[in-house]
């Protein structure tokens, strides 16, 4: 974990659903440049699949404590804009995180301890006319710039204690895992952790027809072209992969789909 001792210039991170190929990103950049110009603006992700909430919620989880202490993280993937659903900021043990009440923070919730959260509710940290389907750009990005700027939470709005968590962490007792993550290189990232497995010489893990009889180390364990599972980077959660290969077109899973599990 890296942590900053010293508040230097604000830093705002942006996760979102929106690409690069339209101005919906920039937009939001030239918001918070504008109500906070000495913002460095850095992008965690704009790459997630359009409306997936969980894919976003493990994408923040996998590297919100890697950002120095004091950024805020501007998430906007938000099926739900416009609709009753809340906009909201939540001050943790480690950053500022802003964006829609929808469950796309569960997974930080549970990795780090929630010291005040409120609604966000005040016009006057919002852009003077906001639209039904950009809340990036008229409630997030300028509640994120002005959060930067030092304004304290309790001045946008109400406190919350009842923020959306979904729990995305399975059970290896069930004798089931889930799918929560697919990384662009295909490997299969499962809800259970190293900590499910203490004897990994004797988990085995059963797709269809495919059965993984062991944890390895790492991909270098099997030959090329052959399925291996092993504890991964992200927060030791275990994946499943092929070698120099794409495990999900190989197995035909996506996120959510089941793979059995026994000790």
């Amino acid at each position: 974990m890296i942590t900053s001792q010293a508040k230097t210039a604000p830093i705002v991170s942006l996760t979102t659903d929106f690409g690069q190929s339209d101005g919906y990103v920039g937009t939001m950049h030239g918001v918070i440049l504008n109500i906070c110009p000495s913002a460095i603006v850095t992008t965690l992700s704009h790459n997630i699949p359009p409306q997936n909430i969980q894919t976003a919620a493990f994408v923040l989880y996998q590297a919100f404590d890697y950002y120095p202490e004091h950024t805020v993280h501007c998430v906007v993937v938000d099926p739900g804009v416009g609709s009753r659903r809340r906009a909201v900021a939540i001050r943790t043990g480690h950053g500022i995180f802003v964006g829609p009440d929808n469950g796309v923070f569960s997974m930080v919730l549970d990795a780090t301890n929630v010291l005040e959260a409120v609604a966000l509710t005040n016009p006057k940290y919002q852009l003077s006319n906001v639209s039904a389907t950009f809340h990036g750009r008229d409630i997030f990005a300028p509640a994120a710039a002005h959060i930067a700027n030092g304004i304290p939470l309790e001045r946008f709005g109400p406190r919350i204690t009842d923020l959306t968590q979904e729990k995305f962490e399975g059970k290896i007792e069930t004798g089931q895992s889930r799918v929560i993550h697919i990384d662009r290189f295909g490997n299969l990232i499962l809800d259970i952790t190293a900590r499910h497995v203490d004897k990994p010489e004797r988990v085995m893990f059963t797709i269809g027809q495919n059965v993984i009889k062991s944890l390895s180390y790492t991909f270098a364990d099997v030959e090329e072209g052959q399925l291996v599972a092993y504890v991964g980077s992200n927060r030791n959660h275990i994946e499943l992969a092929v070698r120099n290969g794409n495990a999900a077109q190989a197995l035909d899973l996506q996120l959510g789909d089941v793979v059995q599990v026994s000790k």
